[in-house]
C-alpha cells in the first residue's frame, strides 16, 4: 500500500475538501482519501502508486493547485488491547 500526501492551495471549508477528495476519486481507485483544508493537505491511500502528474492536472482543474506530492509506504496500524 502506498500513502501519498499532498500539500493543496486554495481550500478553504469543508465543501473544499469535498471537491478535492471526489477529483481523486474520480482519477484513481484509492482505498481511502482525507482532506483537510485547515492544514492544507490530502492524504491518499492506494494499492499501487499515482501518477503524479495526472493527479497534478486532476486538482488543478477543479480550481485547487497542487503545491507539492510526497509518497511513501503505508502500514495498517496494528490493534492492541494491551497497548504494546
Amino acid at each position: 500500500m502506498i500513502k501519498t500526501t499532498l500539500e493543496i492551495d486554495g481550500m478553504m471549508c469543508g465543501m473544499c475538501e469535498s471537491h478535492v477528495n471526489d477529483a481523486v476519486r474520480k482519477f484513481a481507485d484509492v482505498k481511502k482519501v482525507s482532506s483537510s483544508h485547515s492544514k492544507g493537505t490530502t492524504e491518499i491511500i492506494t494499492e499501487e502508486p499515482l501518477d503524479e502528474e495526472g493527479l497534478k492536472k486532476a486538482i488543478d482543474d477543479t480550481g485547487y493547485r497542487v503545491l507539492s506530492i510526497k509518497t511513501e509506504p503505508y502500514k495498517k496500524k496494528g490493534f492492541s488491547l494491551f497497548g504494546r
